[in-house]
């Protein structure tokens, strides 16, 4: 009897757990993704090594890791585990503030001695993989670090720089690099610009994720489009917003004002997309980086007699 019953009662969530895994199927970026590291491995498993012709080590972004891992400050607690551990080398690549590279360690190292080999600069590279490397996962350091406590000298500093392996922070501090990065970064921001202009174009600057990824690529997307459709979700320069056709990408609502005149030689001109109200940017060569315009801190400038403060 329990059976005729069950089969008589309709099931008012059979339709919606349908529904549900029919929205999981149609999602091509749903991963297994339950950690970190885990998350770390599948995205540059998207890189493109051939590309750069195995050169530079597989980059993946902070921002496509929150693409996979929503929870933003758990996130970030086991990428600073694996920093800490020395699994992972975090890098700064120069065209936002939030612009953060992850790469694993080994991949790192060998691909440095392979940049390096040969090279004047090799004996300085060595030393800096075997002491400093292992010893200090920061982002940066400093002049007293370098000289005090790993026993480097200027000479030997001016060597990393000129390998690539150091970028110049500001006076008595560096970034830690990768040799070669700057191809990729030339790429990415392109890329990243045309696949946000694909997204604009559509009707409603709202479109399917799986419609995207089923188009042909642009010529200045380089880098493949899942991996920059892992980075606008992560960065959160789309919305994702789920529907019974699979996940759908829609613009957020922002107002895009004039293209700011720069008084810095930017590669291309930049669109400077606002919240709720019309601005326009102006770049300016005394401020350090900021996100508006790749180099340069942009300076608000009142368009309408309105505040310049939103």
């Amino acid at each position: 009897m329990s059976r005729k019953r069950q089969g008589l009662v309709p099931d008012p969530f059979g339709l919606k757990r349908r529904r549900e895994r029919g929205q999981a199927e149609a999602d091509p970026l749903r991963g297994e993704s339950g950690s970190a590291r885990a998350a770390v491995a599948e995205l540059v498993q998207l890189f493109p090594r051939g590309l750069f012709e195995d050169a530079l080590p597989p980059i993946a972004l902070r921002s496509q890791v929150y693409s996979l891992l929503p929870d933003r400050t758990a996130a970030d607690r086991q990428l600073k585990e694996l920093q800490e551990q020395g699994e992972i080398r975090i890098v700064q690549l120069g065209f936002d503030l939030d612009a953060h590279g992850i790469i694993f360690t080994e991949d790192y190292r060998t691909r440095v001695l392979r940049a390096c080999d040969g090279r004047p600069y090799a004996g300085a590279v060595q030393k800096f993989l075997a002491l400093v490397l292992p010893a200090c996962g920061d982002l940066s350091f400093q002049q007293d670090q370098m000289t005090e406590t790993f026993g480097f000298r200027d000479p030997e500093i001016t060597h990393l720089v000129n390998a690539g392996v150091l970028t110049v922070r500001d006076a008595g501090s560096w970034w830690l690099a990768v040799p070669g990065a700057g191809r990729f970064i030339k790429y990415f921001v392109k890329g990243r610009q045309a696949v946000l202009s694909m997204v604009r174009k559509a009707k409603y600057r709202e479109l399917l994720l799986s419609e995207l990824l089923g188009r042909r690529a642009p010529a200045s997307v380089r880098l493949g489009l899942t991996y920059h459709v892992h980075d606008l979700i992560g960065a959160q320069l789309v919305d994702c917003v789920s529907t019974t056709s699979g996940t759908l990408l829609r613009l957020p609502e922002t107002i895009f004002t004039k293209e700011a005149m720069c008084l810095q030689p930017c590669t291309e001109p930049h669109w400077t997309p606002t919240p709720m109200r019309a601005y326009v940017y102006t770049c300016t060569p005394r401020y350090t980086q900021y996100s508006g315009c790749p180099g340069h801190w942009d300076e608000r400038v009142n368009v309408e007699g309105q505040d310049s403060e939103p």
